[in-house]
């Protein structure tokens, strides 16, 4: 079994709260979502700074804040994220209070995709800067903090107008409430698309992505809504896509009838409840072709009923190639 994930949210004084509570929230729910299926935590929160405790951006005391020599990167050290936050005000002080310890901390740090990763949110990227870890890097950060980005960081791609911008070791998104929206993104990629949607409909938030992303999957496009018996359905069909759903079950899930259900998914989803199945499923078989499984094994696995329902549906979708040509 593999060790969760550690996140370490560096706090300084006067940290913008809702950049680190919102996604230090995002992971909680992850984590309960799978302790709920009998699954391990996929992550770890932890607290760190220069200092024990630290006044918030709106003044709340946070204490038991450890020190970060206690997040040593090391070969034997469990994958681990560093978050660095934004503070208030129209530039970011590198001479602030713990601010040039944590400089020389940061400057000690090698990042390694999938072993020591950076992330961060709205202006921690200034901090980032300053530590030289965002040269050679495509980043983004808070409009009114772009162009202090690209002073700090010269050899840095500054990324404007993005909700977020991955680049291997580095994550960063833009301002408070897009720290949200990347973690969800990173959830998403460890735990799965249903689960990020899962932990978005918990915390009321619309799952978003950045102008340059790739079209969402299926799993998190149509679950931008807050009806409680969509979702109902919407987590039945992408926890057991393999079952034989049809427009009666979907409806006995919802507590409706079908034509009732079908009103209610075009409403607020967008889509018909059995085309929203079949983008899942194929959603479900484009990964298991990816991952190498012959077509006969992907329609299996999606709930296909056979390669040739597999191959109807990959046209009548507008999949690019043939089922056959991808993965290879």
């Amino acid at each position: 079994m593999r060790p969760p994930i550690r996140v370490a949210f560096v706090l300084l004084p006067g940290s913008l709260i809702l950049d680190w509570a919102g996604p230090a929230e995002a992971l909680r729910i992850a984590n309960q979502c799978l302790a709920e299926s009998g699954q391990a935590p996929a992550f770890e929160l932890r607290f760190v700074g220069p200092a024990a405790q630290a006044a918030s951006s709106v003044g709340a005391l946070v204490a038991g804040i450890e020190p970060l020599s206690t997040i040593a990167p090391g070969s034997d050290a469990p994958p681990t994220w560093i978050v660095l936050l934004g503070q208030p005000g129209n530039t970011i002080d590198v001479r602030g209070p713990g601010a040039p310890e944590l400089l020389h901390w940061l400057r000690g740090l090698r990042l390694q995709t999938g072993r020591l990763e950076l992330v961060t949110v709205c202006a921690g990227a200034i901090l980032a800067a300053h530590a030289g870890l965002l040269d050679g890097h495509r980043a983004t950060t808070h409009h009114h903090h772009l162009d202090e980005l690209r002073q700090a960081a010269p050899r840095c791609d500054a990324v404007a107008n993005r909700v977020f911008v991955l680049d291997g070791a580095v994550s960063s998104s833009a301002g408070v409430t897009t720290g949200i929206d990347l973690f969800l993104h990173r959830i998403a990629a460890v735990c799965g698309p249903a689960l990020a949607a899962r932990v978005a409909q918990t915390m009321v938030v619309a799952l978003r992505r950045g102008p340059g992303d790739p079209e969402l999957s299926p799993f998190l496009r149509y679950r931008d809504h807050l009806h409680p018996a969509l979702h109902r359905v919407q987590d039945a069909v992408s926890q057991r896509p393999q079952e034989a759903w049809s427009a009666q079950t979907m409806a006995d899930v919802a507590c409706t009838s079908p034509r009732h259900l079908s009103r209610l998914f075009l409403a607020h989803a967008g889509i018909a409840p059995l085309d929203y199945l079949r983008r899942i499923r194929l959603d479900l078989a484009e990964a298991a072709l990816h991952a190498g499984c012959s077509v006969g094994r992907a329609a299996e696995l999606a709930g296909f009923s056979s390669d040739t329902q597999l191959r109807r549906a990959w046209h009548q979708l507008g999949k690019a190639g043939t089922p056959s040509t991808t993965g290879r």
